[in-house]
């Protein structure tokens, strides 16, 4: 289901924005990222980790692995590196369909996309995987006889346990062929200080579910994970020489990308 804007209360997408520095944001969002701040100062370059990790992951997925389908499910706001702007950058045939329930990204998301017939933005909860593989945007420019990527980019730590996150991941991969992967960022469970961390989301955002590693993992059952596994942000795959010790923003994140055999 979409739900209207409402700029009293913050909004995932919204508050991601004001992390990265955007300008598509409420007040309430402002307020919510500076609570964030308050507990963990390094938050706004924990959110451009996640971002070059997006980059990172859609390059490996539209070269390497060689996919042209995109499905972005809870894309946020539109800022830099998009995932439609690294994947056609790899091969401009790419088709990208972005999924938010934050009405806002719709509008933006149009704007961006005027002149891209092989990208849509659909307003619909990712929660309910019928709707969106069965939105007429989706059947229009995802072919799901061929392989998909499924991103879920810091996304899934918004779902609690009752709402059955495996159960959403695995309904995704089962609507896909052989060939496609999955692309999964999430917030760690490294310590107390994760746990302050999620205090904070869980108080002022409603979401905020912090995960073992051995947990994110257990997403990707029945999956073939792609090297290095599930690991912290900046060790996944980085584009210069592996970082040396890291800190404990580094690790308030990990990612992984499989492939369904």
């Amino acid at each position: 289901m979409s739900q209207e804007i409402d700029p009293s209360r913050p909004s995932i997408a919204r508050a991601y924005d004001v992390v990265l520095g955007g300008k598509d944001n409420y007040a309430a969002d402002r307020a919510f990222a500076d609570q964030l701040r308050a507990t963990v100062p390094q938050i706004d370059d924990l959110a451009w980790l996640n971002r070059r990790l997006l980059g990172r992951a859609v390059r490996y997925l539209a070269g390497e692995a060689g996919l042209d389908q995109f499905l972005d499910l809870g894309a946020g706001l539109p800022t830099m590196e998009n995932t439609h702007q690294v994947a056609q950058a790899q091969n401009p045939d790419t088709r990208v369909v972005y999924v938010d329930i934050d009405p806002i990204v719709l509008a933006h998301g149009q704007a961006l996309l005027a002149e891209n017939g092989r990208t849509g933005v659909i307003t619909a909860d990712l929660r309910d995987p019928t709707a969106v593989l069965e939105h007429p945007t989706t059947r229009e420019l995802i072919d799901r006889g061929r392989p998909v990527a499924v991103l879920l980019i810091g996304l899934l730590h918004h779902l609690h346990d009752d709402e059955n996150p495996q159960g959403i991941v695995d309904a995704y991969m089962d609507a896909v062929p052989a060939g496609s992967h999955l692309a999964i960022s999430h917030f760690c469970d490294v310590g107390p200080e994760a746990r302050e961390l999620q205090e904070t989301f869980l108080t002022f955002l409603g979401t905020g579910r912090f995960r073992t590693i051995e947990e994110i993992t257990g997403y990707f059952r029945g999956l073939e994970l792609i090297e290095p596994g599930v690991v912290p942000l900046p060790v996944w795959r980085p584009d210069g020489l592996p970082p040396g010790e890291l800190t404990l923003w580094d690790r308030l994140m990990a990612a992984g990308v499989a492939r369904k055999r």
